[in-house]
């Protein structure tokens, strides 16, 4: 008996430690130097449960270049956990998930010069870069004795309407492994940070699945993996972690051919470590390593700051000087055959110079440069430290939101900022990064089952809790967040210079860290965390941007408690989206305030879902539903008869009609094939009362809250052409949705 339990004990911990790995490893570019050896040994044992023999492979493509072998498994575990959901057999789900794992393998033979730029390709390396599937594809030849694996990744690279192959198969389409990885491989890539395009936040790049659906990808598991991504990603890893439990008992895949380890350190820090990473991480100015080759081996947040560039993006690219459009004292670019950092690691003479740097949103930064060689004792140079100094005379945004800090009230009992001081710092937060076109985004956490803390342990321990969560934000604060108690259990975090890919990693990582203390005043035991997260985005304001994270919020907790939600697209410097004017007609034309067509990539569900979402943001109200027509009205009810004209509340409506319509049929070599469906709307904003025109904050208005509708649903103006009849979906949509009929 006891040894049965010891066995159900072992196996639950060993679920644990898997599921953990799981997890992680979708935020894996973020990691400390102090993890990255425990994480580097996780991934082997993992490479090795899927690959066995083959795991070799993979360690090559890890030393070639590392990112993508990260890349690699976050797609592996996303293709796993979704073929659990799917339900596909054993067999085809371990075809697919060693397909997966070694999917990129044929970047080995990509020359450094083009797998590391620090850039987009040239038309020229674009195509070298394209070669690696069919590279990949011969490597694996030689060693792989499954066709499966070998149809799944060289179909992983054909185009589903097949104007885009690397094999002739017998079917009309690729395997539907292959299909699942294309998709599974682009959304990964989407979500990455890269030097030359930030990480798409999870709608835009949900949006462009939708936009590829019937060309580039499958249509229907395009849809079906949209609603996979808003399932309990836990469970279903967890899921994951015990069938692979099953297939390892008791040795693992070939035992004998077992990864042998390098000596490595226990990943325990002498507190020397500590004081460096925390002082380099910390540091308000630039610091940056260059390995022998030209590889950038860290860049701090102070370099991220300064440049707009994230570390993840930046890791092990070369470094160049048009990468930051370097310039000399005489305000010369500095070729890049002239790099003055490679002349110091070729010579090991440091130098400091003043430069000109481009920074966040082109502007130049003048700064003062420090190079450092790293020589050994021997003689040997294994890189170069650079330190950059901002000297420009301007006052940064961030130190503009520091001076935050100093003047916040605090609240009493947590010593963060208390809500009046949230509100009042948000409004200006929110302006100041709109006017300088930067992210930010804003965490919303609340503590889980807080109330049962309360109940069972006495409100004395409910105040070492919230202390404790207090403490864990106010240490995860960069020069110019601030952090503040929003009441009761609950805390916000503003973020400043942060889109939506880096505010949901430093949620995960609040969430994981606080997850883990434990609390004294409970004996001991640990308490968890719930998240929500956004980004501003067009037509935001502090209100909209507040209960968007509530929202996430919300959903965090409903959907399981101790998780990350994010919503919202957040901002993009690439949209050029144009200004919206008023209304081309002639009055009085109903007094429309503005009118548009417009077209959205997303399904009319998911459509209708996004406007849900607009309606709570803006408390709008839902007045009528006749169709597929919707009437919205935003703004004050009501108002005295005996006020001014203009001291009354002003008061939208906004008419929306949806109408869903099907692209043209996709023609492969199989024939045509069913092709992905877009939603029409048209929208008209007017006054609810006609005096109200003469408002001229009407107009403004108006415009604002387009380019806001715009942003939730995705959508950009169009030419739509009239359509014949009521489409009944859509009349049945609205009313399921909104509750009307």
């Amino acid at each position: 008996m006891q040894s049965a339990d010891s066995d159900s004990l072992a196996a639950e911990g060993a679920i644990a430690q898997l599921t953990s790995l799981l997890t992680q490893l979708d935020d894996s570019s973020g990691q400390q130097p102090s993890s990255l050896a425990q994480l580097r040994s996780a991934e082997n044992q993992l490479v090795q449960v899927r690959l066995g023999v083959a795991s070799g492979l993979f360690r090559s493509l890890r030393w070639k270049h590392e990112p993508t072998a990260r890349h690699c498994l976050r797609v592996t575990m996303s293709c796993s956990i979704w073929s659990a959901r799917m339900g596909l057999s054993d067999a085809d789900r371990d075809e697919l998930e060693l397909a997966a794992l070694l999917h990129d393998i044929g970047k080995i033979g990509v020359p450094d010069a083009i797998l590391t730029k620090p850039g987009p390709l040239t038309p020229q390396e674009a195509a070298v870069m394209d070669g690696h599937w069919l590279m990949g594809r011969e490597i694996l030849q030689s060693t792989c004795a499954s066709q499966g694996v070998l149809d799944i990744v060289a179909g992983a690279a054909s185009w589903y309407d097949g104007s885009r192959a690397h094999l002739e198969y017998d079917c009309e389409t690729p395997p539907v492994g292959a299909r699942m990885l294309s998709i599974v491989d682009a959304f990964d890539a989407m979500m990455t940070d890269h030097v030359y395009r930030r990480a798409l936040s999870r709608e835009r790049a949900f949006n462009e699945l939708y936009r590829c659906a019937g060309t580039q990808f499958d249509p229907e598991l395009v849809k079906l993996f949209t609603q996979f991504q808003e399932g309990d990603q836990l469970k279903l890893s967890e899921t994951v972690a015990q069938r692979w439990l099953a297939a390892l008992e008791p040795d693992l895949v070939n035992a004998n051919w077992r990864l042998q380890e390098a000596p490595s350190s226990t990943g325990l820090l002498v507190p020397e470590s500590l004081f460096q990473q925390k002082m380099l991480a910390n540091m308000y100015d630039a610091v940056l390593f260059v390995d022998s080759s030209l590889r950038v081996v860290q860049w701090n947040r102070g370099a991220e700051r300064l440049t707009g560039i994230s570390g993840p993006s930046i890791y092990q690219r070369r470094w160049l000087p048009s990468l930051l459009e370097l310039r000399d004292e005489h305000a010369e670019i500095i070729r890049d055959e002239d790099c003055p950092i490679a002349y110091a690691i070729r010579t090991g003479v440091q130098w400091l110079r003043r430069l000109s740097i481009r920074g966040r949103g082109g502007r130049q930064v003048a700064v003062d440069a420090h190079a450092v060689p790293v020589v050994a004792a021997d003689g040997i140079t294994y890189g170069l430290a650079l330190l950059l100094h901002d000297v420009s005379p301007e006052i940064s945004l961030e130190e503009r939101c520091e001076n935050l800090h100093e003047l916040a009230t605090k609240d009493p009992l947590t010593q963060v900022a208390n809500r009046a001081e949230f509100d009042r710092a948000h409004e200006m937060f929110v302006a100041a990064h709109l006017e300088s076109n930067l992210p930010c985004s804003l965490i919303i956490s609340d503590i889980d089952r807080f109330k049962l803390v309360n109940d069972t342990y006495g409100h004395q321990a409910g105040d070492e809790v919230i202390q404790s969560f207090a403490r864990l934000l106010k240490a995860s604060c960069r020069p110019g967040d601030l952090a503040a108690r929003y009441g009761g259990e609950e805390f916000v975090l503003l973020c400043a210079d942060c889109d939506n890919g880096a505010a949901v990693r430093r949620a995960e990582e609040l969430r994981k860290g606080f997850s883990v203390i434990p609390q004294s005043a409970l004996g001991g035991r640990p308490v968890t965390a719930s998240f929500g997260v956004t980004e501003i985005q067009p037509g935001d304001t502090p209100e909209t941007m507040l209960r968007r994270a509530d929202r996430a919020l919300l959903n965090a907790k409903e959907s399981g408690r101790n998780r990350v939600v994010q919503l919202g697209i957040g901002t993009d410097p690439a949209d050029s989206r144009p200004e919206p004017k008023p209304a081309r007609r002639k009055r009085p034309a109903g007094h429309i305030l503005i009118e548009r067509d417009l077209i959205s990539e997303a399904p009319l569900s998911v459509c209708i879902e996004k406007l849900r979402g607009f309606v709570a943001d803006h408390h709008a109200e839902v007045d009528e539903v006749d169709g597929n027509h919707i009437r919205l009205k935003i703004g004050d009810e009501g108002g005295s008869a005996l006020r001014r004209m203009a001291d009354r509340p002003l008061r939208l409506v906004i008419d929306v009609v949806f109408e869903e319509r099907e692209r043209e049929a996709a023609a492969g070599n199989g024939g045509a094939r069913p092709g992905a469906a877009r939603t029409l709307i048209r929208l008209a904003i007017s006054p609810q009362r006609n005096r109200d025109r003469r408002q001229e904050q009407a107009i403004e208005w108006a415009r604002q809250l387009l380019i806001s509708f715009q942003a939730y649903l995705m959508a950009t103006e169009c030419e739509i052409q009239p359509s014949s009849g009521i489409w009944r979906r859509a009349r049945w949509l609205l009313s399921s949705w909104f509750g009307r009929s």
